[in-house]
């Protein structure tokens, strides 16, 4: 009679590492990974939170209850009334100035950097690595230091407190003609160009339909940073403007902000405001997020 051994698996070689670690460590780092994204998503998420609730507060009740928990006092849509009635409608009028100063400045920024960059990145021409220098220096500078120079150029100019006065700098996105210049490098073919050039199109034509087609990605994304930086600005309407009507949404905030201390509902005003003013913001990132995901498959293949 043959007696069988118990098969026992073979001990790892010397060197050789268990199957099951890469695995454990790619789990313990997924798990860090989502952590810090959840802390992260936290503190930028907290701060709105806390917007949502105290929007819905009245005066006692924001400064009596828990500031992230709602009040027995349900006063939101008072609190917009208000907001949206206060002073012959002010508020309307400081919106609709944002959505100018916000939506053609990010617009036109958006176009003057798509063509900078194209250029930029396809055109030879003497003095291009000096002017893509000058431009990537202009990313540098922060716009509160050419505030008071462009206040007292404009003011020579007789456009100080004017809509140009906000509009005019909002033009310029050294930034957008830097990330446009990189993607045209790397998205727009050289031979496409060409081929067009060959069927007898024009330089701006190909531009226009073929470039900034391709650029697409890379426009929404500097749509998207100017679109947010202009509806945020404070600093550069404060010394432009002098006239209450021509405030955006961040100065005239910031104004019923200052009255707190002498009338208490100015309370309710500025956090239904604050609530109104990013409103427009949400909506435009969940509207053009999709460009974004077009953009990362461009490309790819089956």
């Amino acid at each position: 009679m043959t007696t069988l051994k118990e098969s026992r698996p073979a001990p790892p070689a010397a060197g050789k590492q268990s199957p099951n670690k890469p695995q454990r460590r790619a789990r313990s780092s997924t798990i860090i990974v989502t952590g810090l994204l959840l802390v992260v998503a936290l503190y930028f998420l907290a701060p709105v939170y806390w917007v949502l609730v105290a929007s819905t507060k009245s005066t006692a009740d924001l400064f009596s209850t828990n500031g992230f928990w709602f009040a027995p006092t349900f006063s939101l849509w008072h609190n917009i009334s208000q907001v949206l009635t206060y002073d012959g409608g002010i508020f309307v009028r400081w919106f609709a100035n944002s959505v100018i100063y916000a939506g053609v400045g990010a617009l036109l920024a958006t176009y003057f950097a798509a063509a900078g960059g194209y250029a930029l990145a396809k055109y030879e021409f003497r003095g291009r690595n000096l002017v893509f220098g000058t431009i990537l220096a202009g990313v540098l500078v922060p716009g509160t230091a050419t505030a008071l120079p462009l206040f007292l150029l404009f003011s020579q100019l007789g456009i100080a407190n004017t809509y140009a006065s906000v509009l005019i700098p909002s033009l310029v996105s050294p930034f957008g003609i830097f990330l446009c210049r990189i993607y045209a490098q790397s998205t727009v073919d050289s031979a496409l160009i060409e081929a067009a050039r060959i069927d007898g199109a024009g330089e701006l034509r190909i531009f226009h339909t073929i470039g900034l087609k391709l650029l697409t990605p890379a426009l929404v994304t500097v749509f998207l940073f100017q679109l947010v930086g202009i509806w945020n600005n404070y600093f550069l309407p404060l010394v432009m403007l002098s006239d209450v009507e021509l405030y955006p949404i961040t100065l005239g905030l910031n104004n019923w902000l200052s009255q707190v201390d002498r009338l208490p509902e100015f309370y309710e005003l500025t956090t239904g405001g604050v609530l109104l003013s990013i409103i427009p913001l949400g909506i435009a990132m969940v509207i053009l997020q999709r460009f974004w995901r077009g953009g990362l498959t461009e490309g790819s293949v089956k």
